[in-house]
């Protein structure tokens, strides 16, 4: 596909380059940013400038992609997600110049996840829902939902609740300030109301 200077409803700065047209309403991309032909891209997002994105990239909703980052196919991303400036992705595990795989490996970032700035999200990892990985960290592992990680390797350091607060878990149960409630149980924290 030709590079797409009009999005109906997309705000597209004069020096991106966006050459697909899966965008959603009310989605702004920035200088020197570049859409591959095939990217979907959902309502209401922020693309930063220098940021890159692959063919074969979803994205939700709602999502902040700051600058520096570059998306590789294989890479999920569900609504209301933060991704801070040059945070870095992996789309296969034994790369090799002028080698490429049938398949890239997919890495899914959960809805409403923060990924901070120069964290290194390696592939095949799923980021679960409201977790938040603390800036220059390497993930190598999966995140649970609402869990805190950071460090190198990455490792679990509390638990937040959506509004970004810490939970304090008496009794598996934890009632954050902002009156929403979660449960932790064998299989990881949930929200119960």
């Amino acid at each position: 596909m030709a590079r797409l200077e009009k999005i109906e409803g997309v705000f597209i700065h004069e020096k991106a380059i966006v050459e697909t047209d899966r965008i959603g309403e009310g989605t702004r991309i920035w200088a020197f940013a570049h859409v591959l032909d095939g990217a979907r891209i959902g309502k209401n997002c922020n693309l930063c400038d220098h940021t890159f994105i692959e063919g074969g990239v979803v994205i939700g909703d709602n999502v902040t992609i700051k600058c520096g980052v570059y998306l590789w196919d294989g890479l999920r991303i569900d609504n209301d997600v933060f991704i801070g400036p040059n945070a870095t992705f992996t789309n296969d595990r034994r790369p090799r110049s002028k080698s490429y795989p049938e398949t890239y490996v997919r890495t899914v970032i959960g809805r409403g996840a923060s990924i901070g700035a120069n964290a290194t999200i390696v592939c095949g990892v799923t980021v679960g829902q409201w977790a938040m990985v603390g800036a220059g960290s390497v993930v190598t592992k999966e995140v649970p939902d609402y869990t805190l990680v950071y460090g190198n390797p990455a490792g679990p350091r509390g638990y937040l609740c959506e509004c970004t607060r810490n939970l304090a878990f008496e009794d598996s149960v934890a009632r954050c300030e902002c009156g929403k409630a979660y449960r932790a149980n064998a299989d990881g924290v949930v929200r119960t109301e």
